[in-house]
């Protein structure tokens, strides 16, 4: 018996290790700045495990930096993403701009008390608004009294990617990382196909259309993802920094490119500006996907494959 037994482990280990080593397509969710966050990835059980390891590692370390509640200003993170954002800031024609948080507090989108403020308010509080009031030195970001950051529309993108590369990094040579319609995929998907993204419509059920991509990031803003209705009249939370007010004219914009945090970062500048070919004039390898007020879809920059659904 005891024979048996000394033959048997072995074997028992060899199949142990064989089936670890598999690789398969692996799927978990985490939580990401209070979104749920799908990671879908192709690798053996022992990559999956040391993948989410990471994944946790970078996710953490962003919301650490990037939070509302954050007041760290000097960190090479921090510097870096505050330069990308005052570029895109300024080829928006500043209609992208993280200084918005006074306007956001105001009208309660932080503590999600909302209310319609007066426009002296509004017209105060626009007052500590403006990224060019901002210095940026070699190691650190000093803000005027009053000023505030809100990383929303970059930080997550920024996650995304960083994410992503180190997947990429440990070997994982296909997957997928979605943060409520911020994302990036890459190689092929589990059919050995392009991935397809579904592009949410922003006033009914299901999708728009779905998009076809490999090797690329994806955001979307819309103006269903936070909002209140006062009197009939829906108040979403992309603000137009020269006016104080939610910016007006469109439902929802996707923008797909190589990067989710340029990504991310376009399509709350595109939402918000009334010129978005002059934008993406500056970044030939991105493209958006509109929807205004009346529903009606057109596109900008870069041509994409985009199945519709009629």
């Amino acid at each position: 018996m005891a024979k048996k037994t000394t033959i048997l482990i072995p074997l028992i280990v060899l199949l142990f290790c064989c089936c670890s080593a598999r690789e398969k397509w692996h799927t978990s969710t985490v939580i990401y700045f209070d979104t749920v966050c799908e990671i879908k990835i192709f690798g053996s059980s022992p990559q999956f495990r040391s993948s989410m390891e990471a994944v946790h590692g970078v996710f953490s370390k962003i919301e650490t930096l990037f939070s509302p509640d954050s007041c760290e200003l000097t960190s090479p993170e921090v510097l870096n993403l505050f330069r990308r954002a005052l570029e895109i800031h300024k080829i928006s024609g500043g209609a992208f701009d993280i200084s918005i948080a006074p306007i956001l507090k105001l009208w309660g989108f932080y503590e999600r008390d909302y209310r319609v403020p007066s426009p002296g308010e509004i017209r105060r509080s626009l007052n500590r608004v403006g990224m060019t009031k901002i210095e940026a030195g070699e190691f650190e970001i000093r803000l005027p009294a009053g000023m505030e950051i809100d990383w929303g529309g970059i930080a997550k993108g920024y996650g995304i990617d960083l994410a992503a590369q180190t997947l990429r990094d440990l070997g994982i040579l296909r997957g997928f990382i979605n943060a409520g319609g911020d994302l990036y995929c890459w190689g092929s998907n589990p059919g050995d196909a392009a991935w397809k993204i579904g592009i949410k419509h922003p006033r009914q059920e299901g999708f728009l259309g779905v998009l076809s991509l490999t090797d690329e990031g994806a955001a979307t803003t819309g103006d269903y993802q936070r909002f209140f209705i006062r009197e009939g009249v829906r108040y979403h939370h992309v603000f137009d920094p020269q006016s104080g007010y939610p910016a007006h004219g469109k439902q929802s914009v996707t923008v797909a490119g190589p990067e989710t945090t340029i990504c991310d970062a376009l399509a709350t500048a595109v939402f918000i500006s009334k010129q978005p070919d002059s934008i993406l004039d500056f970044y030939p390898e991105y493209g958006a996907f509109i929807v205004d007020t009346e529903g009606r879809l057109s596109r900008a920059g870069r041509e994409f494959t985009l199945r519709i659904y009629e």
